[in-house]
């Protein structure tokens, strides 16, 4: 049986839009009525406190929280040629305690700038041969992520003590080293590549 189109549901969202938004965490209003729900009856389900609009034309489902990978999700979907890095590169490989407020995204420094109400954004500005360098390809709620590999972004975090402190690059030296206790020889190799051999050499001793 069919239901009425400004029908509410007392508990819970079926159909396809429930699916999507149990599935992906978050969902824009065009995925919404793409897949049945009109604008009013949008507004009826937030009035019944079956949906949260997390921002414009962006909602979730009140009885569900919004995991922390769930806001990268929604950047890499509107912005899929970025780069996570930086922060977020190293939250996302358990590398930091650092749990930082702005979503940290390396984008071409000749593209498009992008703007995004949530999450908010701290950009990384970065010449196209320079961007694609170290990217590892990540699934997360069945979108892939581009996010720098281990290796790359604590040599990145040296690169950028200067946004991020040099305290924070070091904890990610020492979070590598023993996360990946086989792995300096790929470290230095990408170091060497980023022209940071040098500027890195000293702190690797220091931990020897």
């Amino acid at each position: 049986m069919s239901q009425h189109r400004d029908f509410v549901p007392q508990a819970g969202l079926p159909g396809p839009a429930g699916r999507l938004l149990r599935r992906q965490g978050l969902a824009r209003s065009k995925e919404l009525e793409a897949l049945g729900l009109g604008r009013s009856q949008i507004q009826r389900l937030r009035e019944a406190g079956v949906l949260v609009r997390v921002q414009r034309g962006l909602y979730r489902l009140a009885d569900k929280e919004v995991g922390e990978r769930s806001g990268l999700v929604e950047v890499a979907r509107r912005v899929p040629k970025g780069v996570f890095c930086l922060l977020t590169a190293l939250r996302f490989h358990g590398m930091t305690t650092q749990n930082p407020p702005e979503v940290w995204l390396a984008v071409d420094s000749r593209g498009w700038r992008p703007k995004l109400d949530y999450p908010p954004l701290r950009l990384v500005y970065r010449g196209a041969a320079r961007l694609e360098q170290g990217i590892e390809l990540q699934r997360v709620e069945g979108v892939q992520l581009r996010v720098y590999g281990p290796a790359q972004t604590v040599v990145d975090c040296f690169q950028y003590r200067n946004k991020v402190g040099l305290d924070v690059a070091l904890e990610a030296l020492r979070e590598y080293r023993r996360l990946y206790p086989k792995g300096l020889p790929e470290l230095w190799r990408v170091a060497q590549n980023s022209r940071m051999g040098r500027v890195i050499r000293p702190y690797l001793e220091a931990l020897s």
